[in-house]
Formats: structure tokens, sequence, C-alpha cells
């Protein structure tokens, strides 16, 4: 059985250009990625547990901030490692100098017995589609096309 995620793939519109907010993975590994990194706010969940509540939970965590606002389906989509991600839409304006991530533990170079701390995320951006579409995990950009579909419904 995938592992399976859920999400929030928070949203702005500014003038007439609607921009995301994405995640930069924190940690040793992710320290020198930028281009296919990036990802939605997102974490893994059991069949005890709601989609949704488990994408406003971890938005939280990695973020700081509480979602109050509603959320919209963007589906599920799967990712290259067989990860099922189930993502929500959230209309919202987060201030990215703001945020507040929750950390993990790992050895530290490893094999050297030195554990270290760092942030799941350690910074978030806005960006325009185009260049979220470069910065985002690969099998990710299909949400980005479904936030634009749905964007563009709304405005006619």
């Amino acid at each position: 059985m995938p592992a399976k995620s859920a999400g929030v793939l928070a949203f702005r519109t500014k003038g007439r250009r609607l921009e995301v907010l994405l995640v930069h993975p924190g940690g040793p590994f992710w320290r020198n990625k930028d281009l296919g990194a990036w990802s939605i706010p997102k974490g893994e969940f059991g069949a005890d547990e709601e989609p949704e509540q488990v994408a406003r939970r971890e938005f939280c965590e990695e973020l700081g901030i509480e979602l109050s606002v509603p959320l919209v389906s963007l589906g599920e989509i799967r990712q290259r490692g067989g990860k099922v991600v189930t993502a929500f839409a959230a209309d919202c304006d987060v201030d990215v100098d703001a945020i507040r991530s929750n950390t993990f533990d790992i050895e530290w170079p490893p094999r050297s017995g030195k554990r270290q701390t760092f942030p799941e995320v350690d910074r978030a951006e806005w960006f325009d589609l185009p260049t979220a579409r470069s910065k985002i995990n690969e099998a990710q950009r299909e949400l980005l096309d479904r936030l634009e579909t749905k964007s563009n419904k709304t405005k006619r």
C-alpha cells in the first residue's frame, strides 16, 4: 500500500496574477537543491484520518499558521516514489517571513554519532505560476494546473 499524504496549495491574487505558496524542505539533503525541490506543505496520514484535517494540521506544523479558510479539493496525484498526495486549495495570504516550522533530529554528518536538529521547512515563498512550475516537485505540477483551471472557471 503506497504512503498517503495530504496538503494545502495556498494561493492569492496579486492584481491579475495568481501566486502560490510553496515550501522548501529543511535539512542537509535539500540545502543546495532548488528546481524541483519545492512542495506544497503536506504530511503523511493513516487510514483512520481524514485528508482535509491532515492537510490543515500539516500546514500548521510546517508554517506555524492555523488555517481557518475553506479548502477546495484539488484531488489526488501520485509522486514518483508511489506516494499518493491528496491536495486542497486555500485562498489566503501568508507572511513568509513569519513562518515557524516543526523540527526533526537526524544523525549528521552520517555515521558521526552526532545528532542535529533541522526545521521541516527552511523557507516558504510566493511564486507566480510559471516560476512555481520550475520550482515544485515534478509530480505536483498537476496541482498547479488544476488550481489554474479552477481559477479561470471562477473568473468567468
